[in-house]
């Protein structure tokens, strides 16, 4: 079984093996903008025992053009209807990745 950080850390940076969505906020910036919003979330590696307390690499937050932007993973059932029951499976595990601006968690 692989860890919950390894497989958060491979879907982040190659954005395979679970869906990415962003907000409207993020989606209504320019296109290079989003391009490289998201080039920072593959990019991240940014933890510490402050913003990743289980060490899962689930979450992080970054500084782009002034505006605080977060990103998120969120473990869902393979009908993407519940929290998955356990995240280190990928067999029973679907993996969102979020990417917002700070002010609309």
């Amino acid at each position: 079984m692989t860890d919950i950080k390894t497989l958060n850390d491979n879907f982040r940076k190659t954005f395979s093996g679970g869906r990415v969505v962003w907000t409207a906020s993020i989606d209504s910036m320019a296109f290079i903008d989003v391009v490289n919003i998201m080039e920072k979330v593959r990019h991240f590696n940014n933890f510490t025992k402050d913003n990743d307390p289980y060490e899962e690499h689930d979450f992080g937050s970054f500084e782009y053009k002034g505006q605080k932007i977060f990103w998120k993973i969120d473990y869902y059932d393979k009908d993407f209807c519940y929290m998955s029951e356990d995240p280190s499976n990928p067999e029973v595990t679907n993996r969102v990745l979020t990417v917002m601006l700070a002010d609309e968690y």
